[in-house]
């Protein structure tokens, strides 16, 4: 890519279209501006320009003529309001502002306006020849200028158009050109994507083994803009960096203190460490969403008991844990209060890891203060060390599998050439350089006024579509006839209104409201609307881009109620209709509000909610929603309508209590009988049998038992499962039923095979008498 291609300028200018003079020498600048090849787009007015913000990113250069119209105090004072809001979007873009030769304008604008331009135009005192050559070495700085370190000296690099004598072999994409697949392969991702494939032999682009050159430049940057003393870049997932920092801080017989609502990676990682872990239980509502940790687990003396009662924590040389990891926000967008998890967890812990996964966006936006990681003016010689591990791929704008470290230095310092010996365990030789790029963009995007921007922007369409929901649900969920129904949503009904302190239905809040005020999503104690007891006031945020959407059929107690719509349902029918969840509970589906959701997108959604209410209430015929299924299904599907499966669903859940036994399952914290690395070694060796859950009791587990949802261990590697009759193996066994009862419905939990219908696990096998 040549950074001089695809340049482009707007000029703001009323009179550019009309013949006067002023008319005509825009035109003659704008035939200078293409005649260096740079596409010129004109705009009327304001009111078009403020229409066209979301094409902003794609322009090099503005110009504004003062005069916008007719010149009057009141339309400057538009104008101003425009370049404040373009500035407000973006700090770099150079803005000219165009004057007339007799206007004494510039001198009479305020010095914050002043601030805020780059140049003047007098169009009829300078030759339009010499204004194009202004502007367009203006637009060509700024293109410079949005490229980072190492993506900067990857479009440099492929200009020279190099031969390619080292790895990989397909040497630029000439390789696949040699066959006809391999054609097809090319012309799909286009000759960029595979001159951009490099090698670590190319010296000029640095090394992300040793973060050198280039690489070590862009995590440089990326710390700076992630608000780090050291960032480091992974291109195979946050799974791998929560191992790694693991391996930076974590060793043998180690105690380790874990969130129970953690990542699997986290448990690969105590397992190839040989570590212990002892569990911070966090809490459960009436729908199954986890909750936070209750600070009441998190003090030294809870910590204490924890390891005196763990009995793999016994034998450990030191009862002293050495790091703690906590998930932030947790998977259905609630976020802790970090500073005080720090300050609790930092009496017990030198170094504290916030698996912040989902959450990489949090420093860039106010209404998450205090509740991340790296924040500003957090750092404290004599507190623990804290990691962040972030997805940048999930929320941000990177491709997948891009990932960083973030490390802000306490009183047990990280020293790089230690910690980077674990980096390197788990790292390519041979990493893909484009990974490499999107982090090093994504970093440049999320840097001043565009982070601001760009998730303000999201948190604003995820409100509208929660005022949307709730607005309807006044309208649709009187439950006064038998179609008077509606989906609520998981947020406050009522918030008190921080300036009038009145309470205020949440449909009739304003939008700003809702998004510059953190006390409109704190779960306050008082309020029922969560379901968590217990709770301090401000320590646990809803994050309000993490959308719930409930399904009717739960009452206040837990308990399903005589009618419910499960979610299975809904989800499969939103899957035919293109539209994917990130997850979903038995009554409960979340959305995620990435920077990539628009109006159309939550639009959509809407519709095919509506749509589906309309197909349940006609109790349309199963075949006609689901056409899939009763072909595939016929002999138990056939005849059925889409009320009848529904009913029947609810019915089976109510009846065999999945709910509660969900609820009691998780609220147990089974026995750990060997660690994790043990009961790994004892899988590879064979030393397993495969175990039907119905005569599973109190076996020990060679591999976690994972359902999602809620994706979180039921049973860890290593942990007793409990009598045949506990809660654990009869949720897993209703599981089973549910699974054989409504196939095309299936669970998916890790752990479990299901063969022929029966649920089997791999458990330990017992030595012989």
């Amino acid at each position: 890519m040549n950074p001089d291609e695809n340049l482009q300028v707007a000029i703001i200018d009323d009179t550019i279209h009309t013949d006067t003079p002023h008319g005509r020498a825009i035109k003659r600048i704008v035939q200078g501006i293409e005649a260096y090849g740079i596409r010129v787009a004109d705009v009327a007015s304001p009111a078009d320009a403020r229409a066209a913000y979301s094409n902003l990113p794609a322009v090099n250069c503005i110009l504004i003529n003062w005069n916008l119209g007719g010149g009057t105090p009141k339309k400057q004072k538009e104008t101003q309001d425009l370049i404040h809001e373009i500035r407000d979007r973006n700090e770099d873009i150079p803005i000219f502002l165009m004057a007339e030769t007799t206007s004494e304008t510039p001198v009479s604008l305020t010095v914050d306006m002043i601030r805020e331009i780059n140049e003047y135009i007098y169009v009829m005192e300078d030759t339009p020849e010499f204004i194009a050559g202004r502007i367009t070495a203006a637009a060509k700085r700024y293109q410079e200028r949005l490229l980072p370190p190492f993506f900067g000296e990857l479009v440099r690099f492929s200009k020279d158009f190099e031969y390619s004598w080292h790895t990989p072999g397909h040497a630029g994409g000439t390789a696949f050109r040699k066959s006809a697949p391999g054609r097809l392969f090319h012309a799909f991702f286009g000759e960029q994507l595979f001159r951009s494939d490099l090698s670590i032999s190319v010296g000029e682009l640095g090394s992300l083994l040793d973060h050198s050159g280039p690489v070590g430049e862009a995590e440089k940057y990326a710390a700076k803009v992630f608000g780090s003393d050291m960032t480091y870049f992974v291109t195979n997932g946050t799974s791998t960096a929560n191992k790694i920092v693991f391996f930076g801080r974590v060793t043998k017989d180690d105690i380790v203190m874990v969130d129970r609502n953690c990542h699997k990676s986290a448990e690969h990682a105590l397992t190839m460490t040989h570590s212990v872990a002892v569990y911070l239980i966090p809490t459960r509502n009436r729908y199954g969403i986890i909750g936070p940790i209750p600070k009441s687990e998190m003090t030294p003396e809870a910590i204490r008991e924890k390891i005196a009662a763990c009995p793999l924590a016994k034998t450990a040389p030191d009862k002293k844990p050495v790091h703690a990891i906590i998930t932030n926000s947790t998977y259905d967008g609630l976020c802790y209060h970090a500073k005080e998890v720090e300050a609790l967890l930092g009496r017990s812990v030198d170094s504290i890891h916030f698996d912040e996964a989902w959450y990489a966006y949090a420093r860039f936006n106010p209404l998450y203060t205090n509740r991340f990681a790296m924040r500003d003016g957090a750092r404290d010689a004599r507190g623990p060390t804290v990691f962040a591990t972030q997805s940048t791929h999930k929320l941000l704008a990177a491709l997948s599998q891009a990932s960083m470290i973030h490390v802000r230095n306490g009183r047990v310092p990280v020293e790089h050439s230690r910690f980077n010996e674990g980096f390197m365990m788990h790292s390519s030789t041979s990493p893909l350089y484009t990974i490499i790029a999107s982090l090093d963009v994504s970093s440049k995007m999320m840097d001043g006024a565009s982070g601001r921007l760009l998730t303000a922007e999201t948190i604003e369409e995820a409100i509208r579509f929660r005022r949307t929901m709730a607005r309807i649900g006044k309208e649709l969920g009187t439950g006064k006839t038998g179609t008077d129904w509606w989906f609520t949503m998981w947020q406050p009904e009522t918030i008190r209104d921080p300036k009038t302190k009145k309470k205020i239905p949440f449909a009739a809040l304003p939008l700003e409201t809702l998004r510059d005020n953190p006390s409109c999503w704190v779960l306050h104690p008082d309020e029922k609307w969560h379901g968590f007891e217990g709770l301090e006031d401000n320590y646990c945020m809803l994050d309000p881009i993490k959308v719930t959407v409930l399904m009717p059929g739960v009452n206040d107690d837990g308990t399903l109620a005589g009618w419910g719509i499960p979610a299975a349902i809904v989800v499969r029918f939103l899957d035919t209709r293109g539209i994917i969840s990130e997850k979903s509970g038995d009554y409960s589906i979340l959305f995620l509000f990435s920077m990539g959701i628009t109006k159309g997108k939550w639009g959509t959604l809407l519709t095919e909610l509506f749509e589906f209410k309309r197909l349940y209430d006609e109790n349309v015929p199963l075949e006609e929603v689901f056409p899939d299924l009763t072909r595939g299904c016929p002999e138990r599907y056939a005849g059925m309508t889409i009320k009848g499966l529904v009913d029947e669903m609810h019915a089976f859940k109510k009846g065999h209590r999945m709910c509660e036994l969900l609820q009691q399952a998780f609220s147990l914290l089974p026995e750990p009988a060997v660690t994790y690395a043990e009961a790994f070694t004892r899988l590879v060796r064979n030393e397993v049998e495969h175990v039907p859950v119905a005569k599973a009791g109190n076996r020990i587990v060679a591999t976690g038992i994972v359902p999602y949802p809620p994706g979180i261990p039921l049973i860890a590697p290593g942990e007793r499962t409990g009598r045949q009759s506990g809660p654990v193996l009869q949720y897993l066994k209703s599981l089973q039923d549910f699974d054989n009862r409504f196939p095309g419905f299936g669970h998916d939990t890790h752990g479990i095979e299901n063969i022929n219908g029966e649920y089997m696990m791999y458990c330990i096998r017992r030595k012989k008498r």
